[in-house]
């Protein structure tokens, strides 16, 4: 058993796939590896998501401890910026191989 702030996981594809796994939290990623970007950047780069979805998985991705969330209040309106943290750099050479992967399905296997 693998446990991981808090949450326990029968292996470590499960855990890596319960912090990473389902729709848009890669793509979140992907889109992070060049630096840091704000809430409506983000939005814009994956326009397809709704904005409570993307709320929430930030907040999952920040909870786990792969993005940091930092907010500038000292003069309005409210700047929220979104970065990789030291764990979630980690991620790159996998989020890199998952985008390569989709590349290449397309490339090949798309018709």
């Amino acid at each position: 058993m693998y446990k991981f702030k808090g949450k326990e996981y029968p292996c470590c594809t499960s855990l890596t796939m319960g912090i990473i796994g389902g729709k848009w939290k890669t793509v979140i990623l992907y889109h992070l590896i060049d630096g840091t970007l704000r809430y409506n950047e983000l939005r814009k780069e994956v326009p397809m998501v709704t904005e409570r979805t993307l709320s929430l998985q930030l907040k999952t991705l920040e909870n786990d401890g792969i993005i940091k969330r930092k907010v500038y209040t000292s003069k309005p309106p409210l700047k929220v910026e979104y970065s990789l943290t030291d764990l979630g750099k980690t991620l790159i050479p996998l989020i890199h191989s998952v985008a390569d992967w989709g590349n290449y399905a397309v490339e090949n296997y798309s018709k």
